[in-house]
Parts: C-alpha cells; sequence; structure tokens
C-alpha cells in the first residue's frame, strides 16, 4: 500500500510526534508497504492516509476524505488530543468522525471516548527499537564515583510539561542529598530560555544541557539513576516506554497518560504540581534501596509491551483490517 503519515512536528525535529512518525514508517516499510511522512496532504495519490494529532492534522484529513471518499484514514490521538481537543474543538471532533480507525497510545485514553470513537479504536504501545542494548545500559546504572545521584528530565520545555517541577522539588532536598537534575529538551520560547538559565545559577542542583540528539539523550537517560516524568498532559510519553525497556525507575505525574502504563498503584507516581510531594519522593529514591529497587523492578515488568515486535504486530493487524482497492 501507499500510505502517508501526516505529522504537523517539523521535519529534522526532536518532538515526540516526529519521533513517532519516523518509528511507525520503518515499520510499515518493514511490513512492505510505501511510506512518506509530510506536514500535510498535498493531494497525493495514496491509499491510507495515516494522521498523528486530530485538530492540527484536520485541514488533511479533510481533504483526503474529499478526494479519496472511498480510502480508509486512522488517526493517532496525542496527549493534547486525548485530554483536551476532542472535548472542545469542533475539528478534533470531525477527524475522529472522518477516521476508519483511531490509535491510542495507552489504554486508559479510550475512557475518554464515547462508545462510537471507542469501537474504531486500537490501543498501540510506543516501542523502542534499541530495547536490548538499553536494557543492558539500564541494568548497569548506578552511582557514579563521586556519589551523585544523576535524575534525568527528558522533553522539551513547554508549559504542557511542567518542566521545572524536578527543579523545584530539588531545591526543597536536604544539604546531604547528592541529586542532579539533568534536563534535556529545547526551549519553546524565549522566555522558558530564560526560565532555564536562570534555574541554573540559583539551583546548583540544576543542570540545563538543550537539546540533544536522540542517541545522546538515550544514553543520559541509560546512566541516571532516576527518571521524572512531569506533564500535566501526556497520551503516552516516548521517554516514559524508553526509561521503562531500559530498566531506569521513573517518578510520574498522576496523570491517566502515566498511570494508563505504569498503573495506578505504582509506588513512584505524585500528583501533578505537588513539588514536595515530589521531593519526599526523590528523598526516598536516593535514600532507600529497597523502594529504588521496587520502582526499577516495577518497570522492568512492563518492558515487554514495548518489544518493537509487538508493535510491529499490532501494526499488521490494524494494517489487515482496512479496505483494499
Amino acid at each position: 500500500m501507499r500510505i502517508g503519515i501526516i505529522t504537523p512536528a517539523p521535519a529534522r525535529s526532536h518532538y515526540g510526534n516526529r519521533i513517532t512518525a519516523l518509528r511507525w514508517a520503518k515499520i510499515l516499510r518493514r511490513l512492505g508497504h510505501h511510506v512518506t511522512i509530510s506536514q500535510q496532504y498535498d493531494n497525493e495519490k495514496l491509499d491510507l492516509l495515516i494522521a498523528l494529532h486530530a485538530r492540527r492534522s484536520y485541514s488533511s484529513i479533510s481533504r483526503f476524505r474529499r478526494q479519496y471518499h472511498d480510502l480508509p484514514i486512522i488517526v493517532a490521538l496525542t496527549g493534547t488530543d486525548v485530554y483536551r481537543d476532542i472535548h472542545t474543538s469542533r475539528r478534533a471532533q470531525q477527524s475522529l468522525q472522518l477516521a476508519d480507525r483511531i490509535v491510542v497510545l495507552q489504554p486508559r485514553a479510550l475512557r475518554q471516548l464515547d462508545s462510537s470513537a471507542r469501537r474504531k479504536t486500537r490501543v498501540i504501545y510506543q516501542s523502542v527499537e534499541d530495547i536490548r542494548r538499553l536494557r543492558k545500559r539500564g541494568g548497569k546504572s548506578q552511582r557514579s564515583s563521586n556519589d551523585r545521584f544523576d535524575v534525568s528530565v527528558i522533553g522539551h520545555l513547554r508549559p504542557v510539561k511542567d518542566p521545572f517541577r524536578a527543579a523545584l522539588a530539588a531545591r526543597l532536598l536536604p544539604p546531604s542529598s547528592q541529586i542532579r537534575i539533568m534536563h534535556i529538551g529545547g526551549a519553546m520560547t524565549k522566555e522558558m530560555e530564560k526560565r532555564a538559565r536562570r534555574e541554573e545559577q540559583i539551583n546548583a542542583r540544576y543542570r540545563w544541557l538543550g537539546e540533544l540528539s536522540r542517541p545522546r539523550a538515550l544514553r543520559a537517560l541509560a546512566q541516571s539513576q532516576l527518571c521524572i516524568i512531569s506533564s500535566r498532559m501526556e497520551g503516552g510519553a516516548n521517554v516514559l516506554s524508553e526509561a521503562i525497556v531500559s530498566s531506569i525507575p521513573v517518578l510520574a505525574s498522576r496523570i491517566d497518560g502515566n498511570v494508563g502504563i505504569l498503573g495506578a498503584d505504582y509506588p513512584g507516581l505524585f500528583g501533578v504540581g505537588d513539588t514536595r510531594e515530589l521531593a519526599r519522593l526523590m528523598t526516598r529514591a536516593e535514600t532507600n534501596p529497597n523502594f529504588l529497587r521496587e520502582l526499577r523492578k516495577r518497570v522492568a515488568n512492563l518492558a515487554q509491551l514495548f518489544d518493537p515486535v509487538r508493535e510491529e504486530r499490532k501494526w499488521a493487524e490494524l494494517i489487515s483490517e482496512m479496505p483494499r482497492n
């Protein structure tokens, strides 16, 4: 099949949606399909359109439907789609109506859909290609020689990510703590960049490394003792699956995008924006080996969900549901 993947994320960017689109393209090519990735649909001849982001890709979805009434459309929902746009945006709602199938990244997202949308929705966990290498490195993660306890925060500096929550929590740690926050991600605005620079100046525990290539970001993750995901809204973060397959313990905000993957009883959850609760969990992870070991065990037990073979099988099953002309 000739398949077009539409994502608003620019080419060569490190946005999560672009990373997802690139991975899906690889999977679909392995399955024997011809795949292109674009920011918008430009009337090219396709057999199937896959659109990431219901609201932002609406113009492409509607244009494709007008041009090809009988050809299938798959709409993949992002976190902002699931937890905001499909409830408030007419464009996002129309995209769901036009879709033949809908993809979500974790099962709790199904709760946000009405019965008609839910019937045509499939859950596909985001795999990590280098799963074996990450597991090996993650298993060897240990305190550095100077006894620092490195904590990774990976994600672009956007309000929805609540990017400075870990830094604020680090300010509350006792003087004896060796925790250092390693923040990886590009600043989306000048204001965010200024805030990151300012935080570095006033917070000795915080380092902003800026935007790194994916291999460098993965190396930093695999070498850390803990990963913090503080988002206010997520569909199913790439960094969460990457941390899980590398057996890096995770502290995560208690939102559906995280709980849907980690489980409601995961011991490393904290309230959205709750700086003090996060600081307590950080201290516990640093000072209580049993707690850190339990977090690592829990994430390791989830690793099979993110096996590339599993994701490829799920996509093969989904494509087999599509009509062929």
